[in-house]
């Protein structure tokens, strides 16, 4: 019996449509025309215009703003089921609802079990997401998830500074694997901050544990939201006689205040992907483009090939 061969197609939803035509046009392809009809009361349909009947269909959407998106997503994916497609591939630049990874605390949501379980019941074959917040995520899946690294662009762009003397630090423990493997890789020392929060979003205070007088500082993160914690790390680090300190974050979330704060800090620049579209007004803001990882990973994944190769590390 001949093998048989499912074609791939590509479509985006509303707030990702930017990311999944670069994505297309580094895979030499047409990003596939989908309609969004939205009603009076914000209710939306989601319908295909064109044939998905036996295709293997990648579904490009970072849930950021949540809700909506999120939904969208889960719409797409059943009417891709329901229209006969060979698979469905969530492509999720930026998997929202991750910070809700587990009970902190009495009576509360494990949001990102929700959300897992959301998309496998609207029929989702496959997830391709990027730096979750708690790579334990992944085990909320019953289907294969390919977890994806921003290092795979951000170690090129600090190797292409040139810093003499650099540190890499996280902001707070919670990030110190992340921050860990970026500085063994680079052969650097490694910096932490210990922070208190007095509530969500709001830093108490915070303390630096480690040398950084003279040393050109790398911050590392997954993510900045309000970009309380980042400044605060980024300006007691100046404080402590630093040269520099530039932040590395894969996902700008940045509500506001978060870019007034970026410029008002004392951080040289703010490094963050593509994986939600950044439309703030921040100076010191740096976008890369993940488009090509996810690209050259959707490629792997149609030919059934090893994706490890592409990690500069985990």
């Amino acid at each position: 019996m001949n093998s048989v061969i499912h074609p791939i197609k590509i479509f985006a939803g509303t707030k990702s449509r930017y990311m999944g035509e670069e994505i297309c046009k580094c895979l030499g392809m047409e990003l596939g025309k989908m309609n969004i009809q939205h009603f009076a009361d914000g209710e939306f349909e989601v319908s295909f215009e064109e044939p998905i009947r036996g295709c293997e269909v990648y579904l490009v959407q970072s849930t950021f703003p949540n809700t909506d998106n999120l939904m969208e997503l889960l719409l797409m994916i059943d009417a891709a089921k329901r229209a006969s497609a060979h698979s469905v591939i969530a492509v999720m630049p930026y998997f929202g609802w991750a910070r809700q990874d587990r009970k902190d605390k009495p009576r509360v949501s494990i949001a990102a079990k929700l959300v897992a379980d959301l998309l496998m019941a609207a029929g989702v074959n496959r997830v391709i997401t990027m730096d979750l917040h708690a790579d334990q995520i992944q085990g909320f899946f019953n289907v294969p998830v390919d977890h994806l690294y921003a290092s795979t662009v951000f170690i090129p762009y600090i190797k292409s500074l040139q810093l003499p003397d650099m540190v890499v630090a996280t902001p707070d423990v919670g990030g110190a694997k992340r921050a860990n493997s970026y500085a063994k890789y680079l052969d650097v020392p490694l910096v932490l901050c210990h922070k208190q929060r007095a509530k969500a979003n709001v830093v108490e205070a915070m303390t630096v544990i480690g040398d950084v007088k003279d040393k050109n500082v790398i911050l590392i993160d997954d993510m900045v939201d309000t970009a309380g914690t980042i400044c605060k790390a980024a300006n007691l680090m100046m404080e402590k006689g630093a040269k520099s300190v530039r932040a590395l974050a894969s996902h700008a979330i940045m509500s506001d205040p978060a870019s007034q704060r970026v410029d008002d800090s004392e951080m040289t620049e703010m490094i963050f992907t593509n994986s939600i579209p950044f439309s703030k007004d921040c100076r010191k803001a740096t976008i890369i483009s993940v488009a090509k990882m996810f690209a050259d990973t959707i490629k792997r994944v149609h030919n059934n090939e090893s994706i490890s190769s592409q990690y500069v590390f985990k």
